[in-house]
């Protein structure tokens, strides 16, 4: 069975915004200063922007989100800007801080984000899996440090039967080129959830190029096996 077909026992899981079923709320904390010069809180909650994938498979709590380096703390632009502004999957110059809950079993797509990322496995186990067709088991603690490679993700908690959660933090890249060739990224079916974002017009208006890099990779998917047979 090709791997474009592997079965998502994940799909349709997702009823609750961020958490998933089974696993612990999430609190965020955001501090900053005051007209004294003292750290304070500014406020504790649990996330601006929530977004369901892969036919809710998962679930996305964007922790904060930047749009520029150095980041410009001054007047508390930057919280303003997190606050107002749901990120795409990347965003340009800027970074991410992306905490995704996934359902037991939960396949995501085989994808290539143009991002350099950290990945940190918080709750539950993985099996991530390159194009190449190497694969490694990431538990509680692990870190993948991606550096714009095609991966999928499978939430193998507990055989599958349990939720998992990963922490992501994506910073913009330069254009990737690998032995005189330019790498694009690609999505696949994640790319519906991200329509009408930043970073996502193309997808909005429905232009060939993205779709050519999805269906091109779903044939180059055909060379890989699953386990889920």
């Amino acid at each position: 069975m090709a791997v474009k077909d592997i079965p998502n026992p994940g799909e349709g899981y997702v009823q609750t915004s961020h958490p998933v079923q089974g696993l612990p709320r999430v609190v965020r904390h955001i501090t900053g200063n005051d007209a004294a010069g003292k750290s304070i809180f500014l406020s504790t909650d649990v996330g601006d922007h929530h977004r369901e994938l892969v036919n809710k498979t998962a679930i996305a709590n964007i922790l904060y989100s930047t749009n520029q380096h150095p980041v410009d703390l001054n007047g508390d632009a930057d919280v303003k800007h997190a606050h107002k502004n749901e990120p795409g999957l990347t965003v340009k110059n800027g970074t991410v801080c992306r905490m995704i809950d996934f359902a037991p079993g939960g396949v995501s797509p085989m994808h290539r984000v143009s991002s350099l990322d950290y990945a940190v496995v918080i709750e539950g186990m993985f099996k991530m899996v390159l194009d190449s067709g190497e694969e490694r088991i990431m538990q509680r603690g692990d870190i993948a440090i991606q550096r714009s490679t095609a991966h999928r993700w499978i939430n193998v908690t507990g055989n599958g039967l349990l939720p998992a959660r990963i922490l992501f933090v994506l910073l913009d890249v330069k254009q990737l080129n690998v032995a005189g060739n330019q790498v694009d990224g690609f999505l696949g079916v994640l790319g519906k959830d991200y329509v009408g974002l930043p970073g996502h017009e193309a997808a909005a208006r429905g232009d060939t190029n993205g779709k050519a890099t999805d269906q091109k990779y779903s044939r180059d998917d055909d060379r890989f096996e699953s386990e889920f047979r």
